[in-house]
């Protein structure tokens, strides 16, 4: 009985040791992968441009009012 416990706790130990290791072959991010990265990195910056469109809007909306409050009140 002894034995056994003995043999089947070294398979144990050895089979996690040799699971845990990653092996030789490591390969990286696969194709799907980068193209999946590519296309959220696409999606990201295209939604940067109406964005952006609209902040700059917002800048000369908040710009070219202060100049008709200042021509209003210089007319009165």
């Amino acid at each position: 009985m002894k034995t056994l416990s003995a043999t089947a706790l070294s398979l144990v130990i050895t089979a996690t040791q040799a699971l845990a290791s990653g092996g030789e072959n490591h390969e990286g991010m696969g194709l799907l992968t980068t193209f999946f990265i590519a296309f959220a990195v696409l999606i990201i910056l295209f939604q940067m441009v109406p964005g952006l469109s609209l902040f700059v809007g917002m800048l000369k909306g908040i710009f070219s009012s202060e100049r008709r409050e200042k021509e209003v009140v210089g007319g009165k």
